[in-house]
């Protein structure tokens, strides 16, 4: 079942996505409705699935995570065993945050979070080359994040 989205909802997806620690009261206060229908409408949105989840945006260096790696991968070969078993690999691995499956002159793009450049070149060692049918990786440094 498709949901539909108003104006109220689109300034309440977007009022939480600035700040999900607001309560019913503030985010009423700001689209200009009592608080239990802006309850009622929170939970609407949580129960079709459009919010999904409430998290805590870290501060990266704090965390010893103050190196942003963009990693693009292709594999040798791409029938439905392999991209299985790339992707069950990938998804263990705690320093990559996110991995895309995507189309282009690579197959995977690969967000990974570690300390330093010697804690990457040691995941790249260890971890990534230990996976099988991988052909090429490509390296990108994130220099600056203007918008997450």
């Amino acid at each position: 079942m498709e949901i539909q989205l108003d104006q109220i909802d689109k300034k309440i997806i977007s009022i939480l996505s600035a700040n999900s620690k607001l309560g019913n009261k503030e985010i009423a206060s700001e689209i200009g409705l009592s608080v239990t229908p802006t309850f009622e409408r929170i939970k609407r949105l949580e129960r079709h699935g459009v919010i999904k989840n409430y998290v805590a945006i870290l501060d990266k260096k704090k965390i010893d995570k103050g190196l942003h790696v963009l990693c693009q991968v292709s594999l040798k070969a791409h029938n439905l065993d392999l991209l299985l078993g790339f992707e069950d690999e990938i998804v263990h691995l705690h320093e990559v945050s996110s991995c895309y499956h995507i189309a282009g002159n690579y197959d995977y793009l690969l967000s990974i979070e570690v300390k330093d450049m010697d804690e990457y070149q040691e995941f790249l060692k260890q971890k990534l080359a230990s996976i099988p049918n991988i052909a090429n990786v490509q390296s990108s440094f994130v220099m600056s994040t203007l918008k997450s």
